[in-house]
């Protein structure tokens, strides 16, 4: 059957997440229209172009520093496939705190917020040929140029929709939390989806695995900020809970199945690691690491950053959750705003006396991104000295990460940030 909208995915492995979430939200409200998927910006050009539908909605997602990159494919999208019918949007974290840089990149559209209720509303809105300016959560173009932001999307509970659709088939990680108590400077999280946790129900999460094993998938992760968060509003641990999540999930799998949590694609807090919180891991998942937060090694910097703990609980992490058989990877960033010498130092030796205990460092470089309170930051120096310690860790095999290719992104996000000052006043309809 024909349809008056056709939606186009531009779908990379690095979104597919977000993406899913959309496709899920479609098929919850019925929406009429057809979806496609473009792997590369030639196939996403052939399929707009092949498109049946009068209007044809072009989806981009993308991170900060991806947004050069996905910025000069648009433009080959647009020579390859010039057609009238076609919507630009983009959408995620970059589009939220950055819709100005999107408009001005070339898109048509940017998503500001959650994108589930928006999705909707558009498709919605071009079948029915009702003005965009009514779909909430949008920065459209206005006459000159400025992004004009519509009203605001709503954030819904995690149970309105599902973490992926069925008929695609485009299972993944089922999303249990969204938002984030811990307002770490660094981080986009609790900027875009609220500083509070929303989770989804445990019955809403048993729907998802039947869905899964449905369709003969047996083994089930989980997209969180903070795993041992799951079910509370505070900052303790509620076992309970978490035990009713993990009983409840194994309770639908096949025998053969198995259930991975504090792994990726999430990680736990270090002062969630206690001896009765890896004791509760141990009974229910298959997962033999996990990952932990630390991100400095320095007092001074974590305080400074908003992470709410100390050095101490990251090596009492690390020496519970290899006493109960799982090896951490810990997260480090180095250059955080006003990291000293002496700072770097003190990360550097807590991640050497770490992995001397048997974890990894997964090493970061700290980017300002777009809608934290670091984006508009200057990076500490990173010295070579600091450098050719990071490889020799890695170099023995206990540290791994792209610090390197994240400086680089961190140097373009920094002078981008300084061409739209975040003082610039908002535009609304």
């Amino acid at each position: 059957m024909p349809y008056r909208v056709s939606v186009v995915v531009r779908y990379r492995k690095a979104v597919t997440y977000g993406v899913h979430a959309l496709l899920a939200a479609l098929e919850r409200a019925g929406a009429e229209c057809e979806i496609h998927f473009g792997a590369t910006a030639a196939e996403t050009a052939a399929l707009i172009a092949a498109s049946g539908g009068e209007r044809v909605l072009v989806l981009w997602s993308f991170y900060s520093p991806d947004a050069e990159a996905m910025a000069a494919e648009l433009a080959v999208v647009r020579e390859l496939a010039d057609d009238p019918r076609a919507l630009h949007i983009a959408g995620g974290v970059h589009a939220t705190a950055e819709p100005q840089q999107v408009i001005d990149a070339g898109w048509d559209l940017a998503a500001i917020g959650e994108g589930e209720s928006t999705i909707v509303a558009m498709v919605a809105a071009l079948r029915a040929d009702t003005p965009l300016r009514e779909v909430p959560g949008l920065a459209l173009r206005d006459h000159d140029g400025v992004a004009l932001r519509t009203r605001p999307a709503p954030q819904l509970p995690l149970d309105a929709y599902p973490s992926f659709p069925d008929r695609r088939r485009n299972f993944g990680p089922i999303e249990i939390t969204r938002g984030c108590r811990y307002t770490c400077r660094f981080c986009q999280t609790p900027f875009m989806f609220g500083a509070q946790f929303r989770h989804r129900s445990v019955e809403s999460v048993r729907e998802h695995v039947r869905l899964m094993t449905a369709h003969g998938l047996k083994d089930v992760r989980f997209i969180t900020p903070t795993s041992l968060s799951y079910g509370t509003q505070g900052p303790n641990p509620d076992l309970d809970r978490i035990e009713e999540l993990l009983d409840g999930v194994h309770s639908e799998l096949p025998a053969q199945g198995r259930v991975f949590f504090g792994s990726f694609p999430s990680e736990i807090r270090p002062e969630h690691v206690t001896p009765e919180s890896m004791r509760l891991l141990k009974r229910y998942v298959a997962n033999d690491n996990i990952i932990i937060g630390a991100q400095s090694g320095s007092d001074r910097v974590l305080d400074a950053s908003g992470r709410g703990h100390g050095v101490e609980p990251v090596r009492a992490a690390v020496r519970i959750a290899m006493e109960y058989g799982f090896r951490p990877n810990v997260d480090f960033i180095f250059g955080m705003p006003g990291e000293s010498a002496a700072d770097q130092s003190d990360s550097l030796k807590l991640a050497t006396d770490l992995a001397g205990m048997g974890a990894r460092i997964h090493t970061h470089t700290f980017m300002p991104l777009p809608g934290t309170p670091w984006r508009d930051a200057e990076p500490a120096f990173i010295p070579i000295s600091t450098m050719t310690e990071l490889d020799r860790l890695a170099q023995r095999g206990d540290a791994y990460g792209h610090w390197r290719k994240q400086a680089e992104h961190a140097t373009r996000l920094a002078e981008t940030a300084k061409s739209y000052p975040r003082r610039t006043p908002r535009r609304r309809t």
